[in-house]
């Protein structure tokens, strides 16, 4: 594995973020113009995208298993990661859920339902929040980075001038 990388969990998880958030567009624009001659295709699209989503984050998934059983972290991070596993393994069950409805809508031939509409907009707000909570373990509790340098005591040893660059550092 590349060793900046600890584990492939935070370079796989935006597909399912970007797809989710795609097959809602694609769905709804083509679901409230269905009468247009392109809206079949929005649907196609957000067909695919769903599906995209969901087999996206059955990977994420797998791999934010080895990433919760391997990454180094305190009680309070421990926390923090239970409930973002949390969060993933119902939205992941949603989303799979939705798919396989979306599977059984296609081969029947039948339009998205406003029921499926407003689930898959439920859906798209369980991945954000999902994803909300895993930036919460990088940013807030520095889970998977690799520590960055003490600013502060580069700032004391030597004059800001010297540092090399100019911006504010207002604390």
């Amino acid at each position: 594995m590349i060793e900046i990388i600890p584990n492939w969990h935070p370079a796989l998880v935006h597909f399912p973020i970007a797809f989710a958030t795609a097959a809602v567009i694609f769905i709804a624009i083509g679901s409230a113009y269905k009468n247009r001659s392109w809206a079949v295709q929005c649907l196609i699209t957000g067909r695919w995208m769903l599906w995209g989503a969901a087999l996206f984050a059955v990977i994420a998934a797998m791999f934010g298993w080895f990433a919760y059983n391997s990454v180094e972290h305190d009680e309070v991070s421990h926390a923090a990661m239970t409930l973002h596993r949390n969060w993933a393994a119902s939205t992941l069950a949603v989303l799979l859920a939705l798919t396989v409805w979306d599977v059984w809508r296609s081969r029947s031939g039948k339009m998205p339902s406003q029921i499926f509409l407003i689930l898959l907009i439920a859906a798209w707000l369980l991945v954000v929040s999902t994803a909300w909570h895993g930036a919460e373990l990088v940013y807030r509790h520095g889970l998977g980075v690799m520590a960055l340098p003490d600013v502060h005591a580069e700032q004391d040893a030597a004059p800001h001038a010297t540092v090399g660059h100019e911006h504010n550092h207002t604390h």
